[in-house]
């Protein structure tokens, strides 16, 4: 079947186009989303690059050579602009323009024009790089798990194989001189790929920012706005679930001693800071493996998974001596303290039943006179 490059370019620049018409106009939606806004200026510059390549031998080769390749190696680098702005990097727009500079300043040197060979390996090695840098900046962000991640990564670095992979085919099988570039086999292969990677990266690129959001709000949905921390219903669900996978468990709860009197006195913009500063000191001091969570005011807990009795005591103790040293040089009259209770999992218990104990010790460790200690009756845990 013969393809006619002349037309696969048109194609190409018209399916281009609506695909960058398609990211402006989700831009337009959510301009805070500046990822969107580069994806869809780079495939609107590589439409017109496209459109240039199509016109050669109807317009100036100034233009059709010259400019339109320019054109799409700054569509290509846009494209790894926009990915580093997909992964909160700095997008560095000026590397991204830099091969489009370096083809415009090398075209002015008469031998390198006069080589169709020189300006394909050079536009392909530009093309190539651009796409598996932009390939490698989506895998570095793996640890954000998007469903499409795997597959933006593959579809940008199999384009940017393509172009490795005409390097030395041009070197090995050059174009026949007199004949027209439109002609070769290679244009018609590379407007064929280039218009199936746009559509692609349209499927692909929309779906991961589609996915972003929707964790963004999953996390937010779960999360407590001022500490950062899981809210209520997280924390009970997480927990929950650790305590059926791991079985020993401790559950520890947190009530900030007199945190009324915090706020009536140095107002609530301290005692948000107080909040904010348990949370921060009982993340650095938790292990990594612990649960935290605010069920609300001046209550947090913390389920602890696989630890035994007196390790839970321990790490408790140390969170309730550092917490009452905290002290804040602009107010020294400011004190605090926590008074905690812990309840001690073991199999078959329910969380719910879990929470009473541990409530029930916190209780127990208020009354006593704050800023202390109490375990749950390990007996009664046992036997409920």
């Amino acid at each position: 079947m013969q393809l006619d490059p002349a037309t696969l370019l048109v194609v190409s620049a018209a399916t281009t186009f609506l695909v960058g018409t398609l990211f402006m106009a989700s831009w337009r939606q959510a301009p805070e989303s500046r990822v969107l806004a580069y994806w869809g200026a780079a495939h609107l510059v590589g439409a017109a690059g496209s459109a240039g390549l199509a016109l050669r031998n109807q317009i100036p080769d100034l233009i059709s050579v010259g400019l339109a390749n320019a054109v799409v190696l700054a569509a290509y680098g846009l494209i790894w602009s926009g990915v580093r702005s997909f992964e909160h990097r700095e997008p560095r727009v000026g590397i991204a323009m830099a091969g489009a500079l370096g083809w415009c300043v090398l075209c002015l040197i008469p031998t390198f024009y006069a080589s169709i060979e020189a300006r394909i390996i050079y536009a392909s090695g530009t093309a190539a790089l651009y796409c598996c840098a932009a390939a490698a900046e989506i895998w570095r962000g793996r640890a954000e798990r998007l469903a499409s991640r795997i597959a933006a990564a593959t579809i940008l670095g199999l384009h940017g194989s393509f172009y490795i992979v005409r390097i030395p085919a041009t070197l090995v099988a050059p174009p026949q001189p007199g004949l027209s570039p439109l002609a070769s086999h290679w244009v018609a292969i590379l407007c064929f790929v280039t218009l199936m990677f746009s559509i692609a990266s349209a499927f692909t690129f929309m779906a991961l920012v589609k996915e972003r959001a929707e964790r963004e709000q999953r996390i937010a949905a779960s999360t407590d706005a001022l500490t950062g921390v899981r809210n209520r219903r997280a924390f009970a669900g997480a927990a929950a679930d650790a305590m059926a996978r791991h079985g020993d468990a401790a559950l520890l709860l947190f009530d900030l001693d007199r945190f009324k009197a915090v706020n009536d006195r140095f107002g609530h913009g301290v005692g948000d800071a107080v909040l904010v500063g348990f949370c921060t000191m009982a993340s650095t001091l938790l292990p990594r493996e612990a649960l935290l969570g605010r069920l609300g005011g001046e209550e947090f807990a913390c389920l602890l998974p696989d630890v035994s009795p007196a390790e839970a005591l321990a790490r408790a103790e140390e969170l309730r001596q550092t917490f009452a040293q905290l002290a804040v040089p602009e107010l020294p009259a400011l004190r605090v303290s926590v008074s905690i209770g812990i309840a001690q999992a073991r199999p078959g218990i329910a969380f719910d039943l879990l929470m009473q104990r541990a409530d029930a010790a916190l209780y127990a460790a208020k009354n006593g006179g704050r800023d202390r200690i109490s375990v749950a009756d390990p007996v009664a845990t046992r036997a409920a």
